[in-house]
């Protein structure tokens, strides 16, 4: 396979630039929210998670080497790969945390669940592309909801509601970018609706303690505040304790004094807020809606369908598991398990989002040579 040096030319700096900003925060907050008292150096974590950011730089970066149009042939065959990989976790994947989400390869862990995201968009992207453009009903949206469903079975079944949930706002939003009605998606909803107060206590039922728990906690978190509420409390105190300016790096109270749960991974933001304060976290969120804003500029100028809703799809992960990351840990949504994309500690998310930008700028770049 021959490299056309002219991509060099056309190369998409401010993409990856922006992407490995937010993944240098993130792994300065990792090593900060895991070191510990009596530790010289960066904690195991840490180094963990700057070997696999620079894997994934390297994988960003291969990912150029090859015309994104061969995905589109390629997608149902990458979905399938992932989908076994993820049907193989109940049979030869490890625990950890309570959860049976990897699979151990050698010296390395990977989680299906989180590459399951890139395929599911790049199935969709497929669907569409090869969808007529226009309007489209309810019967548009019945195949990426059944390709969604497949894979969301087992997160679920992990468990891992947070995984399942972004899986389900990618297809909802890979099915509105692909051209399905508002309307036609609520006439689906409509008897859901309606069933809902027959359906809301089976489903009630068959979620697990933990699941209801965090429900409840999101409802009134002060109900508990020594039990299920506690996370959400401490979460917000750091976040609040921050103030303007902040404390000051590796000067955070409630990650040093273990308040925070799961300070490196689910509620790392709340380690940034209280370190940083107010305008840290305007900072950050400044960078994520540069790369959101980034992607959408990237989409807008593809020279083909496949193309536009590949980098929507993409950009869309990123967008909902920040809205949603930074709603939990603030209180404003349940507390469901979701990593703030390429800040908190976690190989196999940082290396499927850094692959997504490499098929970003694999667009932006081949739009020159189509």
């Amino acid at each position: 396979m021959r490299f056309d040096r002219r991509l060099i030319t056309h190369f998409e700096w401010l993409l990856p630039l922006l992407a490995l900003a937010v993944s240098g925060l993130g792994a300065l907050t990792v090593y900060s929210a895991t070191h510990g008292p009596g530790l010289h150096g960066p904690s195991p974590l840490a180094v963990r998670q700057l070997t696999w950011l620079a894997g994934g730089t390297g994988a960003m970066l291969a990912v150029l080497t090859f015309d994104y149009r061969r995905l589109e042939r390629n997608a149902g065959v990458v979905y399938v790969l992932v989908l076994l990989m993820l049907l193989a976790v109940p049979i030869v994947g490890r625990m950890g945390g309570g959860s049976r989400r990897w699979i151990t390869m050698g010296p390395l862990s990977i989680q299906p669940s989180e590459f399951m995201k890139l395929a599911l968009v790049l199935v969709l992207a497929r669907h569409f592309a090869r969808t007529p453009p226009g309007p489209l009903g309810p019967r548009a949206a019945l195949l990426p909801f059944v390709l969604m469903l497949v894979p969301a079975i087992p997160v679920l079944a992990q468990p891992d509601l947070g995984t399942a949930i972004v899986l389900a706002v990618i297809a909802l939003s890979m099915v509105l970018l692909g051209g399905v009605r508002v309307r036609s998606l609520a006439a689906v909803a409509v008897p859901f609706v309606v069933l809902a107060p027959l359906l809301g206590p089976v489903v009630w039922k068959h979620l697990k303690h933990h699941q209801q728990q965090r429900i409840l906690t999101f409802v009134n978190p002060e109900a508990d505040p020594l039990g299920a509420g506690y996370h959400v409390i401490q979460s917000k105190i750091a976040v609040g304790s921050g103030m303007v300016w902040g404390k000051g790096f590796m000067n955070g109270t409630q990650n040093h004094l273990n308040f925070l749960p799961e300070q490196h991974t689910d509620f790392i933001f709340s380690v940034f807020a209280e370190e940083w304060g107010f305008v840290g976290c305007l900072v950050l969120m400044a960078l994520y809606l540069a790369l959101v804003l980034r992607g959408i500029v990237i989409a807008s100028r593809a020279r083909d369908r496949f193309g536009v809703l590949l980098v929507l799809g993409v950009t869309s992960i990123v967008f909902w598991q920040a809205v949603i990351n930074v709603g939990m840990t603030t209180g404003l949504l349940p507390v469901v398990g979701i990593p703030l994309p390429l800040f908190s500690y976690g190989g196999s998310s940082a290396l499927c989002l850094l692959v997504g930008a490499g098929l970003a700028m694999n667009v932006a770049m081949r739009r020159y040579f189509f």
